[in-house]
């Protein structure tokens, strides 16, 4: 099977703190979080991933999904398999939140969420069904296992 073409812009909003997200978010890491989150049916995956600070990810929240508040991830897909197209907004100062209060590194908050956003983007989906999130989360348990990180949905000691 041949490896899928990945076209990967990522893009840093302005805001104070932004260069601790660059330096936790190198372009050589995305593309291959990203590459390992495809499935097999993926010829091709054109994806725009973007650092938001918080009023833009509210802002995106509230117009896209009519909750008024900055989230994690948003995941915004155009076409599906074999030609995956999407957007993956990040949300910085959430995600640096929860990777400190999960005493996480923030790459690998990140990591997990890039995951996540591509799957969103190839149709899984947690909240349509209790079954459906077990499928999507152990997806991502095996993805960060493959790329050296730990379960993202274990407890903390």
């Amino acid at each position: 099977m041949p490896t899928p073409v990945v076209t990967l812009s990522l893009q840093f909003a302005r805001f104070p703190t932004v260069s601790v997200h660059r330096q936790a978010l190198a372009r050589h890491t995305v593309a291959r979080c990203i590459k390992h989150a495809l499935q097999a049916d993926v010829q091709s995956l054109e994806i725009t991933v973007r650092i938001v600070d918080e009023a833009e990810g509210r802002a995106l929240n509230t117009s896209y999904r009519h909750k008024d508040y900055a989230t994690n991830v948003l995941t915004f897909d155009y076409s599906a398999a074999p030609h995956v197209s999407c957007d993956i907004v990040l949300c910085a100062p959430v995600v640096e939140k929860e990777a400190r209060d999960n005493r996480k590194t923030l790459a690998d908050h990140y990591a997990h969420l890039l995951v996540h956003g591509v799957l969103h983007a190839q149709g899984f989906d947690h909240e349509t069904s209790p079954a459906d999130a077990e499928v999507m989360e152990a997806l991502e348990v095996q993805i960060l296992t493959q790329l050296g990180m730990a379960n993202p949905y274990a407890t903390n000691p």
